[in-house]
């Protein structure tokens, strides 16, 4: 498996290719006999049943998706799994994009064919497409066992896959691993500490800024004390403004990484046949549990693949390849009670103690407030 970097790439990119996009989105061919048309369809029950919606997703034959590293999770084997089973080719531009820049490519692409059809989002920037219009209410036929909180009451976004901000170490350049954000200020740390994105643009990041906040006396209304910390961070030189990814740390560049804990878990494997010793630990102090959020872009020029995509994610196939991803599928509960979890993937998680909580669509929203005015500040000189 190859790794790369995950969700943090700049708006630049996607900026040129809004630039040159000009092709209009094609004329709707997912409209049944019976007049019912897929780009308004609340549901498979809606469009007619799974059956009709295969047909009319077939019948487009491709998807548009955007920010999806194939390392991510296990997205890889998702995608390969949906083109073998339905025969629809996934398109995947700019698999190192972050939320924001999703977001960007909807607004500026709405009516082209080059759309994104579906969004992948921290949640926090799912809410925030929602308020801007932009996300299709669609329920699943598993959305009533989705847990309450974890999904939008209008159906326009709903979690999928997570875990907790974790803290990564190469033990073969750091003599004493970090377990704790309190460990991370100490002296012999000095330009090792990064986090994988801008916490404005990257919900990881963003995760890696609350989590230490958490650690640091604050709570989910007042991320403030997060920026503290990094301020602290960077006053100290243990902060380094590299992004970590998988290439920085082979390189020795980022050698204490704070990522989510299925994407260091998975880096573990990874490393280890390349010689590196990856240890994760999920902090004590900043127990920070999150989940990416699943949407259809209102406009997506292939409604029905995009719906159909929704299904196949919260399918119990879907669901047990995030798990062997590392990451923590939403349905891990009802598949647990099924009987269909996978056990053996779901015995490799990572650690953790205690149930996790999680902000509310406020508190979000105050969070990424704050980190919008506070950031740059923080980190700056």
């Amino acid at each position: 498996m190859t790794v790369s970097l995950p969700r943090t790439a700049a708006l630049g990119v996607l900026a040129a290719l809004a630039l040159s996009a000009c092709g209009a989105a094609p004329e709707n061919s997912s409209t049944t006999a019976d007049g019912k048309n897929a780009a308004t369809a609340t549901s498979a029950a809606d469009f007619g049943g799974m059956a009709a919606l295969v047909t009319a997703a077939k019948k487009e034959g491709r998807l548009n998706a955007i920010a999806l590293p194939r390392d991510w999770a296990n997205y890889g084997a998702l995608i390969d799994g949906f083109q073998k089973k339905y025969g629809i080719k996934i398109s995947v531009e700019n698999p190192d994009a972050a939320s924001q820049d999703e977001i960007n490519a909807v607004t500026s692409r709405k009516g082209q064919d080059r759309a994104p059809d579906v969004l992948d989002l921290g949640s926090s920037f799912a809410i925030s497409a929602a308020q801007q219009d932009l996300l299709a209410p669609y329920k699943v036929e598993a959305y009533d066992d989705i847990p309450e909180g974890q999904k939008d009451a209008q159906a326009r976004w709903y979690n999928d896959y997570g875990g907790y901000v974790s803290i990564g170490c190469d033990a073969k350049r750091v003599k004493t691993c970090p377990t704790t954000f309190a460990d991370l200020l100490k002296p012999q740390y000095k330009g090792q500490v990064a986090l994988n994105g801008n916490p404005t643009k990257s919900g990881s990041a963003f995760a890696g800024v609350w989590a230490a906040s958490l650690a640091s006396g604050g709570s989910f209304d007042d991320i403030r004390p997060g920026l503290d910390f990094f301020a602290e961070l960077k006053k100290n030189g243990n902060y380094t403004p590299v992004e970590s990814t998988p290439a920085t740390v082979e390189k020795g560049e980022t050698p204490i990484s704070i990522d989510w804990d299925y994407l260091n878990a998975g880096y573990a494997e990874e490393f280890a046949s390349k010689g590196l010793d990856w240890k994760v630990s999920v902090p004590s102090d900043g127990q920070y549990a999150q989940y990416y959020s699943q949407a259809v872009n209102k406009d997506a020029p292939h409604p029905a693949a995009a719906r159909l995509w929704q299904e196949y994610l919260y399918s119990a196939e879907g669901q047990n390849l995030w798990l062997k991803g590392y990451a923590r599928p939403v349905l891990m509960p009802a598949l647990d009670q099924a009987g269909t979890l996978d056990a053996t993937a779901a015995a490799k998680l990572p650690e953790v103690t205690g149930t996790p909580t999680f902000p509310s669509e406020d508190q979000q929203n105050k969070a990424k407030t704050a980190l919008a005015e506070g950031w740059a500040k923080a980190v700056s000189g």
